[in-house]
């Protein structure tokens, strides 16, 4: 047995930590920092680490467990609260982007500047630029203060809806790449999966609320291991019997878990696991993946345009939304570059795609490219587009106060464990 595979995950770990820190100095989320570590550290590096079956295998685990932690944190109620302004945000916010990428692969196609397998790439392509990622958002509003602005809580309502909207897209598109059935068979099969997820939520709902009203706050560990379970069961059940990514599947089961009381409870103790290795080794290993021996002046026109387009039609469909909801056309750009950024949600995306062989290996890096520069050029259009206007007076929602809570619960918990300790330290010297 080779033990080589501890050392590939000491370098990668201690590489997407210390460029996390780096890109972090450039209010950047870390997440690019783990992208970075992966291409230093691959083929198209240094050349020190290559994909091993581990390293997918863990990397597709990472996925999973990032999904189903995105399902747990998504409130359902908010969701249906967010009105007809987050709604249409979303729905545009989700069409555009799909239209003009697809748009633009199939024209980079006919002009020779890439060479995509056929109409349906064109459409993944499209549907990679449907993705938002709102945490470098959240984070430059709450340093500018303007948070839980108007603007601040459309942008944090449109972003639940996106990300179900997005993830519809993404297992319409997959089902249909699975296999030669018609597009009737895929949409029957994709039905009769939510309808499966419907049932086997509500029932494992009720499971837990029994259990929690039986035990009350006795044996609160064995709760994340059956989310855990159900969460993979899900996850295996939608690729095996209806054909449907296995992402969605683990959403879904998030979705089931987070209508439970302990659902925040549950989550906490996913973000270490995630946090520590499933995570670094995910988006390492997508960097590790990509090989720029193919990049060329064709497809870096190509990443330049893909770029272009994945602003502009954020801009341009979520700002249309907002401004059919009455919004002001300095708000309505506001929101607009709020949903600019596409992080690790596009990434996720275009693994999958790639995983199918739907998406081109040469393709993952003008993806690359979007992901890296949209986040980057996130911030500052948000400073130019709220330039002048004063900060907010501590109005809050409860959006806001959610997005707020996860680094209180962490300085809460460090606070509660030093209490801890030092109380057992003086327990010791008096006896």
């Amino acid at each position: 047995m080779s033990y080589g595979f501890l050392l590939d995950l000491a370098l990668i770990l201690l590489s997407t930590k210390l460029l996390g820190l780096a890109t972090q100095r450039f209010q950047m989320p870390q997440v690019v920092g783990a992208l970075l570590a992966g291409l230093f550290l691959g083929p198209a590096g240094l050349n020190i680490l290559s994909e091993t079956e581990l390293l997918s295998q863990l990397s597709e685990l990472g996925v999973i467990v990032l999904m189903f932690s995105a399902g747990m944190g998504t409130d359902i109620q908010e969701l249906k609260n967010s009105g007809k302004a987050g709604f249409l945000v979303a729905l545009l916010g989700v069409l555009v982007p799909l239209v003009m990428g697809t748009a633009l692969a199939w024209g980079a196609d006919r002009a020779g500047m890439v060479d995509c397998a056929g109409l349906l790439e064109d459409v993944f392509v499209g549907t990679v630029l449907t993705a938002t990622s709102v945490s470098i958002t959240v984070e430059t509003l709450k340093e500018m203060g303007k948070l839980d602005t108007k603007a601040g809580n459309t942008i944090l309502a449109a972003a639940l809806i996106d990300d179900v909207l997005g993830l519809i897209a993404l297992t319409l598109v997959s089902s249909v790449a699975g296999g030669d059935e018609s597009l009737l068979t895929v949409v029957v099969k994709i039905l009769l999966f939510f309808v499966f997820a419907f049932a086997v939520g509500w029932g494992a709902k009720g499971l837990f609320c029994r259990m929690m009203e039986q035990q009350h706050e006795r044996n609160l560990r064995r709760y994340p291991v059956l989310a855990f379970v159900l969460c993979l069961l899900m996850a295996y059940c939608a690729e095996r019997f209806f054909g449907v990514a296995d992402i969605t599947g683990a959403y879904a089961a998030g979705l089931a878990i987070s209508c439970t009381p302990k659902a925040s409870y549950i989550q906490s103790k996913y973000e270490p696991l995630g946090y520590l290795l499933l995570t670094p080794v995910f988006f390492a290993g997508i960097g590790i993946n990509v090989r720029l021996t193919g990049m060329n002046a064709g497809l870096a026109l190509f990443s330049a345009l893909l770029l272009a387009v994945s602003v502009i039609s954020k801009l341009a469909g979520c700002g249309w939304g907002a401004r059919l909801c009455g919004f002001s056309g300095r708000e309505s750009v506001q929101v607009g570059a709020g949903m600019v950024c596409r992080g690790e949600v596009a990434l996720i995306v275009a693994n999958r795609g790639l995983a199918m062989g739907v998406l081109s290996p040469s393709l993952m890096t003008p993806v690359i490219i979007t992901v890296v520069g949209g986040t980057i050029l996130t911030p500052i259009l948000l400073k130019l587009a709220f330039r002048g206007q004063p900060a907010s007076m501590g109005r809050s929602g409860s959006l806001t106060d959610r997005y707020s809570k996860t680094e209180q619960l962490d300085i809460v918990s460090a606070r509660l464990l030093e209490k801890d300790r030092e109380m057992m330290g003086k327990n010791k010297e008096r006896t």
